[in-house]
């Protein structure tokens, strides 16, 4: 008998070799490569209905703004960027038990009481499961049709046969072409199963969803290239323990990768949480030292969220720090302007520092909350309850402006807050602020105004 021929892929960018090499020529990460069944090129691709088109001048291409299914759900149209987009392609990604399944359910269940046709497979779950799911979330209207099947062929047949509006694959890692030899969930089983579903949704019009399990590495499990074929990209993120959730947007070709939407875990499914800075703030101390308040942007929503430290002596050779919820090479970084600037002497000290609410912020505007907990809590003195402070610093110990700072103060004042620190250039620029505003230009004023 023949030996099959086999091809070795990359896991991470899909670069094609003969043999196995240790690193990828490709994207130069080590130890990527995987061996597969070479496919024969006429089964990947199903030549129904293919037509032979006409390119067209650019000048006479029409775009229609208004083309896209609203959900219901307003903090998922926010990350969409205003809806579904007929024919787009969409990973959602997540680890297990987040509610990658759950938000897209009640997202079925919204769209079918608006009479929208929707298909949900699932690969993973009987049909009981899903019931029992759905019985959980509320009442279903509508059409809502649903399918245990993994076998792509017969998801495709009954694609085309039904022509739904919206489809939900749940998951891409159980589905499986069976001219392919390899395994569900390999290279080749997840590349060709997502390529045959984007000709669904671009050829019939279908706005397709698909569910992506993350890797211990928190990315998507398969092949990178899959991120690169689909049109958006959602990550469910939060820790399973705690009630929130946030939905964010890596890759986007129809709106912003900056917004966020949030939720919280109930036992009725996902709850909307409108005012995020509310959410994030409960249970924040008042009077105590390395309590601080900042203002982040989101995309276009600004968030508060309180920046939280604890500095004290060592009782090591080297000094432990740790970042929980920002960076911790900026967190060093800010601790060396410190002793450079002011004179403090941190070299002695263990540094704790934590964004409370399990938050991520990687923008720079948090440095001058997380400086101003350092202090409080080096000099075990309080900040006043009711300010609030944002800007970045420089390794000079100068304060720089931050972007959307009008947004920040008003978000601030709406929350009740009736002082603002923020940098002396966004101070100059925002008028008629409903709160005090302390512009400052270096470090150096602010421990004179706040931490004596």
């Amino acid at each position: 008998m023949a030996k099959s021929k086999t091809v070795f892929f990359c896991k991470e960018c899909g670069f094609e070799a003969s043999k196995w090499m240790g690193q990828c020529p490709g994207c130069k990460q080590w130890d990527t490569f995987v061996e597969e069944p070479v496919i024969k090129k006429s089964s990947i691709h199903n030549a129904n209905g293919i037509k032979t088109l006409e390119p067209e001048l650019l000048s006479k291409v029409t775009t229609d703004e208004d083309h896209r299914i609203v959900t219901g759900i307003g903090e998922l149209d926010r990350v969409l960027g205003g809806g579904i987009v007929v024919g787009s392609l969409v990973l959602v990604g997540g680890d297990p038990g987040i509610g990658k399944s759950t938000l897209l359910l009640q997202m079925c269940r919204d769209l079918a009481a608006k009479q929208n046709k929707i298909l949900y497979i699932s690969g993973e779950e009987s049909l009981k499961q899903i019931k029992m799911r759905a019985d959980r979330l509320g009442t279903f209207h509508g059409d809502l049709l649903l399918l245990s099947e993994t076998n792509l062929d017969s998801i495709e047949d009954t694609i085309r046969k039904i022509n739904p509006e919206i489809v939900i694959i749940d998951s891409i890692q159980t589905m499986y072409k069976e001219e392919i030899g390899a395994a569900p969930g390999s290279v080749s089983q997840v590349r060709e199963t997502t390529g045959t579903l984007m000709h669904l949704a671009k050829g019939l019009g279908i706005s397709i969803f698909i569910v992506g399990h993350v890797t211990k590495e928190g990315v998507v499990a398969g092949p990178r290239v899959l991120e690169h074929m689909v049109d958006t990209v959602l990550y469910f993120e939060g820790d399973s323990k705690a009630s929130y959730r946030i939905l964010r947007a890596v890759k986007n070709r129809f709106g912003s990768t900056n917004e966020i939407g949030v939720f919280e875990m109930r036992d009725k499914g996902l709850i909307e949480v409108n005012n995020p800075s509310e959410f994030m703030l409960q249970g924040k101390p008042e009077g105590e030292p390395g309590s601080v308040v900042t203002a982040s942007v989101e995309g276009t929503r600004p968030i508060l969220v309180e920046v939280q430290a604890l500095v004290c002596q060592t009782n090591f050779n080297m000094p432990r720090r740790t970042a929980a919820g920002t960076d911790y090479n900026r967190v060093n970084l800010l601790m060396a302007v410190l002793e450079k600037r002011l004179g403090i002497n941190m070299a002695s000290m263990d540094a704790y520092i934590n964004v409370a609410g399990g938050m991520k912020i990687s923008e720079p505007s948090l440095d001058l909350a997380i400086v101003l907990a350092i202090l409080s809590s080096y000099k075990n003195r309080a900040l006043d309850s009711n300010t609030i402070v944002f800007g970045e610093i420089g390794l000079t110990g100068e304060i720089r402006a931050v972007n959307n700072a009008e947004q920040r103060v008003l978000e601030a004042s709406k929350m009740g807050y009736n002082v603002c620190v923020l940098p002396k250039v966004n101070e100059e620029n925002i008028k008629n602020s409903n709160i005090k505003l302390i512009g400052v230009k270096n470090i150096r004023d602010i421990i004179n105004l706040f931490i004596n």
